[in-house]
């Protein structure tokens, strides 16, 4: 199963290049996302809906993105041409990582004429006359994306990307370009961790690590959204120390060579759509400067990391992630491991 995602800014031709498109690629099946935000609009609290500027601010389009996709491929399967604007390298990260876990396979075409040609695209946009503000909130939105588009340009985008130049192009033609790089190969699989979706409670084991000036080492995962420790699920037959280990030098570049020591045990209790499971934090000690700046980076695991005190680590993590993390630094001080049920102590 195949997804062709066709970004590019606004104006960039994406949505007519993907009609052509699917008559040039066989078994092949439009779905635009903008379908998913217009349902969300309908069906969400005006209230939440006023918190964002974009409905790719909801996480749930992206995770309904993601079913969608992968639902649709289920019943009819081939490939799915998939039009949208994505600028973002951690919703990109989120959403072809989520395909990706379910063996959904991402070649990603970038369609990039010059700005003068999206602005006279973008003028020349019919805006609906029955639109309250349709100047403003079609037209001018259109333009404010041009800064955040270059700004993806010149960092994640041009490199993630096949591009093609379709400034004088038609759509037509612009479609056979896409369909010729797509058919020959051209247009690679997205480089990104395809992590299974659990089926079942999991076991987890996450490893902290310090720098010289004790704070602890956060990694920002390309396979799913926010901040994180090193570490991830356990194998099976596998001890969740040496997990620990395996994820670190995988992730990191650190190849740990003392077993680190156990500082909490987190039960996560199933939340729908997750299922939970045990959650081990272990100590792996403090690294000198020399293997700090050793760590791997970029790679199609992680997009960033930092070294942070726990009041930093406060603005990062999500909250139980947080009270785990803060429990392990009690226990590392008291040098006794503690047991949590959702980040509380217990017993």
């Amino acid at each position: 199963m195949i997804v062709v995602w066709i970004n590019g800014a606004f104006g960039a031709g994406k949505t007519t290049t993907a009609r052509e498109l699917i008559d040039l690629i066989p078994n092949s099946t439009l779905f635009d996302p903008e379908l998913i935000g217009a349902g969300l609009a309908r069906l969400l609290p005006a209230k939440r809906l006023a918190e964002v500027n974009d409905f790719q601010d909801l996480p749930i389009w992206r995770r309904l993105v993601v079913d969608t996709a992968a639902a649709m491929l289920s019943e009819l399967g081939g490939v799915l041409v998939v039009p949208m604007t994505l600028l973002r390298q951690d919703y990109r990260d989120e959403i072809f990582g989520g395909l990706a876990s379910r063996r959904i396979a991402v070649r990603h075409v970038l369609l990039a004429p010059a700005e003068t040609i999206l602005r006279e695209r973008i003028a020349a946009r019919e805006v609906p006359p029955d639109l309250p503000d349709g100047e403003i909130r079609v037209r001018q939105w259109a333009y404010d994306q041009i800064e955040p588009y270059h700004a993806a340009l010149a960092g994640w985008l041009a490199t993630d990307t096949h591009t093609v130049d379709n400034g004088t192009l038609t759509p037509y033609e612009t479609a056979v370009r896409v369909a010729e790089a797509v058919n020959g190969g051209s247009v690679p699989v997205c480089d990104i961790v395809q992590t299974p979706e659990p089926t079942a409670e999991t076991v987890a084991a996450g490893v902290l690590l310090f720098d010289e000036q004790d704070r602890v080492l956060l990694v920002d995962p390309t396979y799913k959204a926010g901040w994180e420790f090193p570490g991830g699920v356990v194998e099976s037959g596998e001890a969740p120390a040496r997990a620990g280990i395996r994820e670190v030098a995988e992730e990191t570049g650190i190849h740990l060579t003392d077993d680190p020591h156990l500082l909490v045990v987190d039960w996560e209790p199933p939340v729908p759509p997750g299922y939970g499971g045990l959650r081990l934090l272990y100590d792996g000690g403090r690294l000198d400067g020399g293997s700090a700046r050793g760590m791997l980076l970029p790679g199609p695991e992680l997009r960033g990391w930092r070294f942070v005190t726990e009041e930093e680590a406060a603005t990062l993590l999500p909250p139980v992630r947080y009270e785990r993390l803060r429990w392990a630094l009690r226990a590392r001080e008291r040098g006794a491991a503690l047991y949590l049920e959702a980040g509380v102590p217990r017993g």
